[in-house]
């Protein structure tokens, strides 16, 4: 594992070499082919280095990061156009990819929290430096001060697990069970926040709707995973408090889900409703997570991957409407379909994919988060029910919305889409309907 962080490291003065804009870009997906060679069918920890390793968890999610990182910088090519300090935004997004590297790859739990503190940094500064509102400042105060406030209990429960028992290794920790209300709580409340659950989610539409597509991309498709696999790395050794408090966090995921999905329903900014409509695919993978079964463990792990592609490519398409109408509302984006039929097939599938349609991998994630959840208490069933219906209620309202109805009367001029972008989308959408076809990399990790 080491051998990839030196080749992050080394590629961040690149950035500051002239026109090293798609080099960069080439490196950075150059090594991502090289960690498909990586893969190993094993359950326990192996390529070790240092306070480096990896299994099938940490695996699928560094290959996620790395090709999403690879898919910001293709997409963002109006930063190298328009020379838009576009060395110290690669440089941002290599050292954003270098700490959700290690993140995923360190098994100490110290480092962990270090590296998932990081990740924020680089986050904050592509919001506030290449955001586009006025508002991006008061978005990234959200974002800072709801991951921090909730991370500090997790810090001194950190140093509090180091003083009870010597060691913050992951797997040593797995023969210790701690009861302890205070310290569950402080535990996974930063988790909880990361994710996000609802009632802590309000960071998350701010944070999307002022970010550039980059900022969209990596917080949609990986930043909100690194909750997920927080929570997946300390269960082990809270499982007596889980059986006490599991319920309260399904019973607000679920309800909190159908809330939001029927807030996406009134939404007029394309952004804002694909991040609410995050919201409400992370709280089923919450509730899945909280079941603690062997089909809501491992379903939640696939919709996380899922929705990390699929979110990520709908930012891009967002913000392809946005670089050519200079809006982001729906009441202007209409009738795309005759001002770029090439891209309406791209909303439908895309669109179709959000709603966990066959054959993509969301509908692997969701069958199994159904399964776990329904099998865990069957009064769920009217959640699961009404969530699975809004969801592709509110799918089927983006792509209506964008593509039929008369075309908005200022638009006068037209620009076709270029290959770079069909590229992307393409990038995204592909794997996310490959990945069903090897499922068991998903579901056979435990």
């Amino acid at each position: 594992m080491l051998k990839f962080m030196f080749f992050f490291m080394f590629m961040i003065p690149l950035c500051f070499l002239k026109n090293m804009f798609w080099m960069v870009q080439n490196m950075v997906f150059f090594s991502c082919l090289l960690m498909f060679f990586l893969l190993k069918y094993d359950f326990y920890f192996v390529n070790f280095s240092g306070l480096l390793g990896m299994d099938l968890v940490s695996y699928g999610l560094i290959i996620l990061s790395v090709w999403i990182c690879s898919l910001m910088i293709l997409a963002s090519e109006s930063v190298f156009k328009f020379n838009n300090y576009y060395k110290y935004f690669l440089f941002l997004v290599l050292f954003l990819l270098l700490m959700l590297f290690m993140t995923f790859s360190t098994y100490n739990l110290f480092l962990f929290y270090l590296y998932f503190e990081s990740s924020l940094i680089p986050t904050l500064f592509l919001i506030l430096g290449w955001g586009y509102q006025p508002e991006r400042i008061q978005a990234g105060m959200y974002l800072l001060f709801y991951t921090l406030l909730a991370s500090l209990p997790l810090l001194m429960t950190i140093f509090y697990i180091y003083n009870f028992s010597l060691t913050l290794n992951i797997f040593m920790l797995m023969n210790y069970s701690f009861l302890n209300y205070l310290f569950y709580l402080s535990m996974i409340f930063a988790f909880l926040v990361k994710m996000p659950m609802f009632l802590v989610h309000l960071w998350l539409p701010k944070a999307h709707v002022e970010a550039p597509v980059s900022g969209s991309m990596i917080l949609a498709g990986v930043l909100l995973k690194l909750g997920g696999y927080g929570l997946l790395r300390v269960f082990p050794f809270l499982m007596m408090m889980n059986k006490n408090f599991n319920y309260l966090v399904i019973t607000i995921s679920l309800i909190g889900g159908v809330i939001i999905s029927l807030v996406c329903l009134r939404q007029v900014d394309m952004k804002a409703l694909i991040a609410y409509s995050s919201v409400a695919h992370m709280g089923v993978v919450l509730g899945g997570l909280m079941t603690l079964t062997f089909w809501g463990l491992s379903g939640s792990y696939t919709l996380m991957i899922a929705h990390g592609l699929c979110s990520s490519g709908l930012f891009c398409l967002a913000n392809l409407s946005y670089e050519r109408l200079s809006s982001r509302s729906l009441l202007i984006n209409k009738g795309l379909l005759n001002f770029m039929p090439s891209l309406a097939l791209w909303w439908f599938l895309l669109c179709a994919g959000n709603m966990a349609a066959p054959p993509t991998l969301n509908l692997l994630g969701e069958i199994s988060l159904l399964n776990s959840i329904i099998s865990w208490s069957w009064l769920t069933m009217v959640l699961i029910a009404l969530l699975s219906f809004f969801s592709a209620s509110y799918s089927l309202y983006l792509y209506s919305m964008s593509q039929q109805g008369n075309i908005y009367s200022a638009l006068y001029s037209f620009s076709m889409n270029y290959v770079r972008e069909y590229l992307v989308l393409f990038l995204h959408w592909f794997p996310l309907n490959i990945l069903i076809l090897k499922s068991d990399l998903c579901l056979l990790w435990l």
